[in-house]
């Protein structure tokens, strides 16, 4: 029997692609924009490269990986989860699970953690692969378990929380919401510290819990809906928040880019913006990849655009990673691209995934780490 609601999602999300890819029924117009040759001014090196299974399958999972401890841990869509040295590429283990996992990876120094389409959140011993327990939360899980050590938090696709106890996968507290009646299929992973937990709404709301009792410290409206239909109103924050010095970055569909206050949530700049990806942040400027394909640099002090690049419309670009003093991104062809951070010209490319990259790059100690959607993980460095 089909999973209705799954379904529901694959459809609105669909149907919000060709929204982003057309500004006519011209079908020319949907078609991603073909790259332009470009100088390259830096020289990317490929320190190593592997293959993790089948990556990240036929629906729209993002399955990034996450470094702890110079580990990096990466699953692909059936299950297979696989701990590497982050330097030279060499597993220390790999389990299959032989389930279709939704949410992965979260992780902290003790354990692994990754979520199911059943709604059932599993922990892995970090050194050794071994299974220590599982969860069920009877919700589709579609962004990696968050943990601090004390607590593990996942977000359901019907906005709830729901927080269990690290040791052993028994629930401490569980934040319910109404969503949107329309979303995109896809949340952001929730952002922990060591006593509250943000996360990101499909009302455009962002919320910050108390870890330790669950109960709201506050929320914050970033988008309101508008239009007529129920596809024009869909505000979701799907790619997920930054928090940075204190700041909480966060970015909605058919909304806005905001900085808030992570102890009050008061707005500290906000900007018209529509994304379903993440942000990142470097030198006082916000980045972005918009629906639509565009990237752009925002000065937070005046919450304007520096500078905006639109040579990949309609690429379905991931959420941008700042690396070294550049911008990185990868589009639906698999191409990864380097950009300047100083004025968001082109400054190198490469292909990684005939399949996309439709997963975030991870940065981490000058090396940039890039999952593509055929399962084709890469270490790059500059040279």
């Amino acid at each position: 029997m089909p999973n209705l609601k799954h379904s529901k999602y694959l459809i609105v999300f669909a149907l919000a692609l060709f929204v982003m890819g057309c500004s006519s029924s011209s079908k020319k117009e949907l078609k991603p924009q073909a790259l332009e040759k470009i100088n390259a001014e830096v020289q990317l090196k490929r320190e190593w490269s592997t293959s993790v299974g089948v990556g990240q399958g036929k629906l729209w999972n993002t399955l990034s990986p996450v470094i702890v401890d110079d580990r990096l841990y990466v699953a692909d869509i059936k299950g297979r989860v696989t701990a590497l040295d982050r330097f030279t590429g060499k597993a220390f283990w790999t389990r299959k699970l032989k389930v279709a996992v939704s949410g992965a990876v979260g992780a902290d120094a003790d354990r692994v953690l990754l979520a199911t389409l059943e709604g059932e959140v599993i922990a892995l011993d970090a050194a050794s692969g071994e299974d220590l327990w599982r969860s069920n939360v009877n919700s589709e899980v579609l962004a990696a378990p968050a943990s601090n050590g004390d607590v593990v938090v996942v977000q359901t696709q019907d906005d709830r929380l729901i927080a269990l106890e690290a040791s052993n996968g028994q629930q401490r507290w569980i934040y319910e919401s109404s969503p949107a009646v329309l979303t995109l299929r896809g949340t952001g992973a929730p952002v922990l510290t060591d006593y509250v937990a943000y996360a990101g709404l499909s009302t455009a709301k962002v919320i910050a819990i108390d870890t330790q009792r669950g109960l709201p410290i506050w929320e914050q409206r970033i988008a309101v809906p508008t239009g007529r239909t129920e596809l024009e109103r869909m505000v979701d924050i799907d790619g997920g928040l930054l928090l940075s010095a204190g700041t909480l970055y966060v970015a909605s569909y058919q909304g806005q880019l905001a900085g808030l206050d992570a102890q009050t949530g008061q707005v500290l700049w906000q900007r018209e913006a529509s994304s379903y990806v993440g942000v990142d942040q470097g030198f006082g400027n916000a980045y972005i990849s918009l629906a639509d394909g565009r990237i752009e640099g925002v000065d937070e002090r005046s919450a304007t655009a520096m500078w905006s690049n639109d040579a990949l419309l309609r690429r379905q670009l991931s959420g941008p990673a700042v690396f070294s003093s550049y911008i990185a991104v990868g589009d639906i062809e698999g191409y990864l691209h380097l950009l300047s951070q100083v004025d968001g010209r082109f400054v190198a490319r490469t292909k990684i995934d005939g399949k996309g990259v439709r997963v975030q790059p991870l940065v981490e100690g000058g090396w940039l780490y890039v999952y593509g959607n055929g399962g084709k993980l890469v270490a790059l460095t500059i040279k």
